[in-house]
């Protein structure tokens, strides 16, 4: 019998990925205030708004038969590359962002799911 787990991998990796945004976030507005801290809290979203959309749609699709719960991971990819694509293009509109900064913010929040496969395996 499997006890279903209630926070599951899936919302860890969230969680601490929402973590990591605001340990970015507090560094850099630690080092040079709001104005510094503008670009990685916005690199910070573009990861994590797409991030959040992909565990939603595979959340919903949890108890189809496999062919849908694989439909939807194929779909939510695809909405997850390009919404992350429109939200980088956004992002670069914005007259005072440093790229650098910005991508410094995004792969920070990224770089959860690579040492996530260190620490929670089920």
């Amino acid at each position: 019998m499997t006890v279903e787990n209630q926070f599951s991998t899936v919302g860890k990796i969230l969680y601490a990925q929402v973590l990591m945004a605001a340990l970015v976030a507090s560094g850099f507005f630690m080092m040079g205030g709001w104005k510094y801290a503008l670009s990685p809290v916005l690199g910070c979203g573009v990861a994590l708004v797409p991030n959040g959309y992909f565990a939603f749609k595979i959340y919903l699709a949890r108890h189809r038969q496999p062919q849908g719960i694989l439909n939807a991971f194929y779909s939510g990819e695809a909405v997850k590359l390009i919404l992350t694509a429109a939200l980088f293009s956004i992002v670069l509109q914005v007259p005072s962002v440093d790229f650098l900064t910005l991508l410094i913010g995004y792969v920070a929040v990224l770089s959860v799911f690579w040492f996530a496969l260190f620490y929670w395996r089920d």
